[in-house]
């Protein structure tokens, strides 16, 4: 299943809430406190570290596969999605370049910024970079729920890579706890993220990325 992940999702189907302004649809007043709430958390946020569990569930064969790995993000926008197992795989989001690093098979690919993070998709949305209103029509299931905050999202434009997405947050602290997202074909990405620390001081060379010498860059 080495190509799982790349194949299922694609460097661009990754980029799309944990980052930015996110902002209130229009509903009732009670939608509106709690998105609202959860912009202003992450409008004071500079900087965040987890660990996530990512599955990808092929709806055609059924096939799933479980990862695991770390997240970084840094104000303005810089990320760094490090996969570790089943195999090691290495996302780097920075200023203008992003940088898909596959070690095993020695091989990375090279990306514009705007290619990965210009529609609203699962990286965006982790990387908190997605606004709820101007992306996304939103409904919060305002159900007895004390574990979390679900909010169904689904694109004000449709696209292949993302056409819904269902969030949990947490109800006292406004973060971000899941995000699942479903593609055109019904294939689900559902990413769950553990032991959030927020404003941990990240060096900015984390961000870099310089292909070693033998691997082949596309």
């Amino acid at each position: 299943m080495g190509h799982f992940f790349r194949a299922f999702v694609g460097i661009v189907g990754l980029a799309a809430i944990f980052w930015g302004a996110v902002g209130a649809a229009p509903a009732a007043q009670a939608e509106e406190g709690i998105v609202e709430k959860i912009q202003r958390r992450y409008e004071s946020i500079q900087s965040f570290q987890a660990e996530f569990t990512q599955e990808l569930t092929v709806a055609a064969s059924r096939e799933s596969e479980e990862r695991r790995g770390v997240l970084y993000f840094r104000h303005p926008g810089l990320i760094r999605w490090e996969t570790v197992s089943p195999e090691p795989e290495l996302l780097i989001v920075g200023s203008e370049v992003v940088w898909n690093y596959f070690e095993d098979e020695e091989i990375a690919y090279r990306y514009a910024v705007e290619d990965v993070l210009g529609s609203a998709t699962v990286l965006k949305i982790l990387s908190g970079q997605a606004r709820l209103d101007d992306d996304f029509l939103t409904e919060v299931d305002l159900a007895e729920d004390t574990a979390a905050t679900v909010i169904r999202l689904r694109p004000r434009v449709p696209e292949p890579s993302l056409v819904e997405a269902t969030i949990r947050v947490d109800p006292e602290t406004f973060l971000l706890q899941q995000v699942l997202a479903v593609d055109f074909y019904g294939n689900i990405n559902q990413v769950t993220l553990h032991n959030l620390r927020l404003d941990p001081d990240l060096e900015p060379t984390l961000f870099d990325f310089t292909p070693p010498k033998g691997v082949l860059v596309r």
